[in-house]
């Protein structure tokens, strides 16, 4: 199956200039280049996070609590087995999965769920674990729950959640504001709307903001439902994508000890049309970097640096659920200055999309009978 989509008028451009302080949205479209299309797995259900082993064999999670490895060409799929229990309501589940930055030697792998915790509600949850494989899938051992979002809430939305290792080892962790608690994601003190920064055993992170009334682990606050991250692959920088009501999706590059608006701030409107906050802009607030409107339920964020396709280098490609698109973002000193719609011809949800070592694009799609589909250029 092929798309259309054809060369660019934009080659590499640059991410070093100091980004612009106001807003930007509805970037002009860029010349469409032509992509194939392969699926490469299928009946997968509710796939949400992916990663490549070492092996070329493929580690997806799927929301209704399921680890799956897929051998490399797609045709065999088996359980890993010891998951942790999950809420699996509406938006809950087995949500991201990242390897350890020495997942070469020690095996390691962390992954983010929506953990029942009794009267007391759910919450997004981190653990890690040694994945052991066999010929014929594999197990987990030693589960450990590093991270647990407090305070857990009677609630079966906004979980978040992206996992996203620093270049010293440290992880990111983005949570969401569960929904029914958006305006506790100004409360500092606890783990609601919030970028959590944290070691490898849970510990909070050296360079996290040493603020009063911050909890130790916040990295950052303001945020609605972050479901995109990535490092931006020449300055090491965060950056995630995060959902706004109608309209006032967000690309943000989230700083330390600063504060990303939401409830406050936004572009979008409430679902009953009604305004929210007290506008668009507050000082002591950031702006992003982007903003979409209509909203196009962002979710998935990768910014390429492969020799398949020389000139998507440094752009950003960013998943979409209501879109039902795969969205390439082109900059030029820090700015947002063309786009390009992908797979628009699928009309499926897509929910994550991740850099294959040989410079093709995995995009994982979502619905109960899920694909993994790998993108390259077309003959």
């Amino acid at each position: 199956m092929m798309g259309r989509i054809a060369g660019f008028a934009f080659g590499m451009l640059s991410f070093w200039a100091p980004l612009a302080h106001a807003a930007q949205t509805n970037a002009p479209s860029t010349a469409s280049s032509r992509v194939k299309i392969e699926t490469v797995a299928k009946g997968l259900a509710n796939p949400w996070g992916l990663q490549v082993l070492p092996d070329g064999r493929f580690l997806v999670t799927e929301r209704p609590g399921r680890l799956k490895l897929i051998s490399a060409d797609g045709k065999t799929a088996w359980d890993i087995s010891g998951v942790p229990k999950c809420e699996t309501q509406r938006q809950g589940g087995l949500l991201d999965v990242a390897l350890s930055p020495g997942f070469a030697s020690d095996g390691l792998i962390f992954f983010s769920f929506s953990e029942p915790r009794g009267e007391a509600g759910n919450g997004t949850s981190v653990a890690r674990a040694k994945l052991v494989l066999g010929g014929e899938g594999g197990h987990l051992e030693n589960v450990q729950i590093i991270f647990q979002q407090q305070p857990a809430i009677n609630s079966a939305a906004h979980f978040g959640s992206r996992l996203v290792f620093a270049r010293d080892g440290t992880l990111f962790v983005t949570t969401g504001d569960r929904f029914s608690a958006r305006d506790q994601a100004q409360n500092p003190g606890n783990h609601l709307g919030k970028v959590i920064h944290i070691t490898a055993d849970g510990a909070p992170a050296a360079d996290n903001p040493k603020l009063a009334s911050w909890d130790g682990k916040v990295w950052s606050i303001g945020h609605r439902n972050m479901q995109g991250a990535a490092l931006h692959p020449q300055t090491g920088q965060l950056w995630t994508v995060e959902h706004g009501a109608m309209g006032g999706d967000e690309l943000n590059h989230p700083e330390a000890g600063k504060n990303y608006g939401w409830p406050v701030i936004t572009y979008g409107r409430d679902y009953n049309g009604k305004s929210i906050g007290v506008g668009t802009a507050k000082d002591g607030m950031e702006q992003p970097v982007y903003y979409w409107d209509p909203s196009i339920a962002v979710s998935g964020l990768m910014f390429y640096t492969g020799d398949m396709f020389p000139s998507w280098r440094g752009n950003a490609l960013i998943g979409a659920l209501n879109g039902a698109q795969l969205q390439r973002l082109v900059f030029a000193n820090g700015v947002v200055v063309a786009q390009e719609t992908l797979l628009g011809e699928f009309g499926e949800r897509i929910r994550d999309v991740r850099q294959a070592p040989d410079g093709s694009v995995l995009v994982l799609t979502d619905s109960p009978q899920g694909r993994l589909l790998r993108l390259s250029p077309a003959p």
